[in-house]
């Protein structure tokens, strides 16, 4: 198992309590509103750039992901499953107790500049955010920048967090030597819903507005409208709305990508949905009775429907402010929702 590695001990280790880390891990809680309920270990891991297996279905080949588990608390999240691997549970357990990987940063600038090191695209925000509340207090996500950025190694980040602001600095100087790319996910507007199944993570109308900064200053943002909900957020007028919105923050692309429900994920979600709309479970388990993902006729109907509203809206038009040569406007300023918890 991949984990080996981290095991605190042998086999026969009986308190269940304890997660399966390397000697010496540091465990952390924060006595402040914002980490309330939260544990916190940190590792020294021993790699941090990793290669995706050939037969995944993405469309990278490395990765960096400073941490595992993620405080957005996103319900249908499929990275839950990954906490398994270390006994720990893929529900609440993925939500409040965090991996975070200290030597990140470090462990980057040494791998970037190991002469088998091919200056391959690197993806973060693969697997869990980089930039949840965590990142505020560690600021690992700036030593991997500078070391990107000195590396002039090609990369992309995909986030829901409005704290990649803090780094702008280091995205346009990496920018200039490197190809720099951003994905800012709204898979929906609505308030209500945003609250209920995502509930750690910054306002949808935040986050455009973060997509609209990054765009404006160069760094050509997109959004990937993920994920669609069956039966919540797929009705033409929903989509429409959200479609618009994404327009209207100057979006490169918008990618349309209908919910799925793996291992781990799945489970989290039914039992959501049986709490908050029963009615939907029979409706989700014709869906999904058959596997992780919706059919096949589902989603090339959602995506079309999608793609025609991005063309009417606008979507790609516009052309980030590097390539426009206009002077960017200020970045947003940040509210009280991440970059406080410095």
């Amino acid at each position: 198992m991949r984990w080996d590695n981290l095991r605190l001990a042998g086999p026969g280790r009986a308190d269940p309590a304890v997660p399966l880390f390397a000697r010496g891990a540091v465990t952390r809680t924060f006595d402040t509103p914002e980490f309330k309920g939260m544990t916190f270990y940190e590792v020294r891991a021993k790699s941090i750039i990793n290669r995706v297996p050939g037969a995944s279905r993405v469309p990278f080949e490395y990765t960096i992901n400073p941490y595992r588990g993620c405080s957005h608390g996103c319900i249908y999240c499929f990275a839950r499953k990954t906490h398994e691997y270390l006994d720990l549970d893929s529900g609440a357990d993925f939500d409040s107790k965090i991996v975070v990987k200290v030597n990140a940063a470090e462990l980057a600038r040494k791998e970037l500049a190991a002469p088998r090191w091919g200056g391959h695209h690197v993806a973060m925000g693969t697997n869990v955010d980089p930039y949840q509340r965590a990142e505020g207090r560690y600021q690992l996500m700036r030593g991997i920048l500078a070391a990107l950025r000195d590396a002039a190694n090609p990369f992309s980040i995909l986030t829901k967090g409005t704290l990649i602001l803090r780094d702008l600095d280091l995205l346009t100087e990496a920018a200039d030597s490197a190809e720099v790319g951003a994905n800012v996910s709204v898979g929906f507007v609505d308030p209500e819903l945003w609250r209920a199944v995502e509930p750690g993570t910054p306002n949808p109308r935040r986050r455009l507005e973060t997509c609209a900064t990054l765009n404006d200053n160069g760094i050509a943002c997109g959004v990937p409208m993920a994920p669609i909900l069956p039966y919540l957020t797929d009705s033409p007028a929903q989509l429409d709305r959200t479609v618009k919105e994404i327009a209207e923050s100057g979006a490169t692309h918008i990618v349309p990508i209908v919910l799925h429900l793996r291992p781990g994920a799945r489970q989290w979600w039914m039992a959501w949905l049986a709490r908050e709309h029963p009615r939907l479970v029979p409706r989700y388990l014709e869906l999904y009775g058959r596997g992780s993902y919706a059919p096949k006729s589902y989603q090339q109907r959602i995506t079309g429907q999608v793609q025609e509203l991005a063309r009417g809206h606008g979507v790609g038009r516009a052309t980030p402010a590097r390539a426009r040569r206009l002077p960017p406007r200020p970045p947003v300023q940040e509210g009280p929702e991440q970059l406080t918890l410095l």
